[in-house]
């Protein structure tokens, strides 16, 4: 009996000591560190030549950042083209028409993948100009404030992401898919 009291009593002080060896301030530094840097603000773009159209935008939220992803079944890798870039208003091609968008800065988002099918015309995204993005809900996100929809014109498709204000981000050519993902910090 004695012994299984020593052990008990082991295993209760190691425990104990592992809850508090590790400062609260000192845990968040080190899961910050942990944060990839040095993606930029910059200009991001990337060719592509493909037609898929786009099927979806969905969002995410992660640790060290907010994404967002834009889907075209069937585009193959370095099919989908894109250029994304911080703006200080969101106009939509073609039209020059003004898109409010909500949050401190706006990334323009433009992928070379229309939001209808090129072959019969027919929609493939049911975005509506000038509405929040189908299906997306940014609340609560740390990065993200907003999303709007702002067409397709030329066989490319517009939008125009809010974040809290200007921050790195980056952006990654996949497979049937265009990667944004904005940081939570500098």
């Amino acid at each position: 009996m004695r012994k299984n009291g020593v052990a008990v009593a082991l295993v209760l002080a190691t425990g104990a000591l592992g809850t508090t060896a590790v400062p609260a301030a000192a845990a968040g530094t080190a899961r910050t560190a942990a944060c990839p840097t040095g993606w930029g603000s910059g200009i991001k773009s990337g060719t592509g030549t493909g037609t898929a159209p786009l099927g979806n935008i969905t969002t995410g939220r992660h640790d060290c950042f907010d994404r967002m992803v834009l889907s075209a079944p069937g585009a193959g890798e370095k099919d989908i083209g894109y250029h994304v870039q911080y703006v200080r208003r969101l106009h939509q091609d073609g039209s020059g028409r003004y898109i409010p968008v909500g949050g401190g800065a706006v990334i323009e988002v433009r992928v070379g993948a229309p939001s209808y099918d090129p072959q019969t015309g027919s929609p493939t995204y049911p975005g509506r100009v000038a509405k929040p993005l189908p299906g997306v809900d940014v609340t609560g996100y740390r990065t993200f404030r907003d999303t709007r929809f702002a067409g397709s014109f030329e066989g490319d498709t517009q939008v125009g992401l809010g974040v809290r204000t200007r921050l790195p981000f980056r952006v990654t050519q996949l497979p049937d898919r265009i990667v944004v993902d904005v940081a939570h910090s500098w």
